[in-house]
């Protein structure tokens, strides 16, 4: 398979190096880093088993380079909504009872002779 030919001006090129080399979070450097690297000539599923700290799937990869071209810097971003939600979360003001079921009265201890 042929590398995948991309071609980005020399403001998304400084743009994703900035990125690569100052983002707050490691992740963000992580996918501007293989997007570099795919822009330089390498194919996708290179960058995805060797070009990285650790091996990423060729579709992971090839999404962040989609989604880059599509949106710029800000497809990058981990999305909202992704991830396991919390089993409990302070906000629900509900104290962690939601889906429980309510507790019994308590029963008084039997009176003996």
């Amino acid at each position: 398979m042929k590398p995948r030919q991309v071609t980005l001006s020399a403001a998304q090129v400084a743009e994703l190096q900035a990125v690569r080399d100052h983002a707050p979070v490691p992740y963000l450097r992580e996918r501007a880093a293989a997007i570099l690297k795919v822009v330089e000539g390498r194919s996708v599923r290179q960058v995805a088993l060797h070009g990285l700290y650790r091996r990423r799937g060729e579709r992971t990869v090839a999404a962040w380079l989609n989604r880059y071209l599509a949106e710029g810097v800000a497809g990058l971003e981990i999305r909202p909504g992704r991830g396991r939600k919390p089993a409990f979360s302070p906000s629900d003001g509900d104290g962690g009872r939601r889906g429980r079921r309510p507790s019994a009265a308590p029963v008084a201890p039997p009176v003996r002779d």
